[in-house]
């Protein structure tokens, strides 16, 4: 295997929300409505009714990307789901953690993490804007969370 096969980059974003597992959980599996707490996504829509599952599938189309498809490859409710989305070259994998706290709130762990031979030059492209969506997703899921 050549080395850039097996580049990985990799970016997180995490903050504290006041409010359950349970209430983050809701509304972070409610993918349709992503686009009512944070400008990174544009449109979301799920293709399958019924609980997010291993299986399940999202396409979601954020500015300045191409729209991709997401497809849940676990599930631990309420506390974590992961998905993959693969492009030419690339395969990005998101986690989506809910870690309860001590003082009754919670911490929100997002992950994504790009792997292949084109790993490096897409982290290199765009890896100013993926951290900033990252960021936007968790301040958007701690506001939303937090006024309900």
């Amino acid at each position: 295997m050549r080395r850039q096969e097996r580049e990985t980059m990799r970016f997180e974003a995490s903050t504290e929300i006041a409010a359950t597992a349970e209430q983050v959980w809701q509304v972070q599996t409610d993918i349709d409505r992503w686009p009512e707490w944070t400008h990174s996504v544009r449109r979301a829509r799920r293709r399958e009714p019924g609980p997010l599952a291993v299986g399940s599938t999202a396409l979601l189309e954020q500015p300045r990307l191409r729209p991709a498809v997401w497809r849940v490859v676990e599930v631990a409710a309420p506390y974590r789901f992961a998905w993959v989305s693969q492009t030419p070259g690339v395969r990005s994998h998101g986690d989506h953690r809910i870690v309860p706290l001590p003082d009754g709130r919670v911490r929100v762990e997002l992950t994504l993490e790009q792997r292949g031979p084109l790993a490096g030059p897409v982290g290199w492209l765009f890896g100013d804007l993926t951290r900033r969506y990252l960021r936007m997703e968790a301040d958007g899921l701690r506001r939303r969370c937090e006024r309900a």
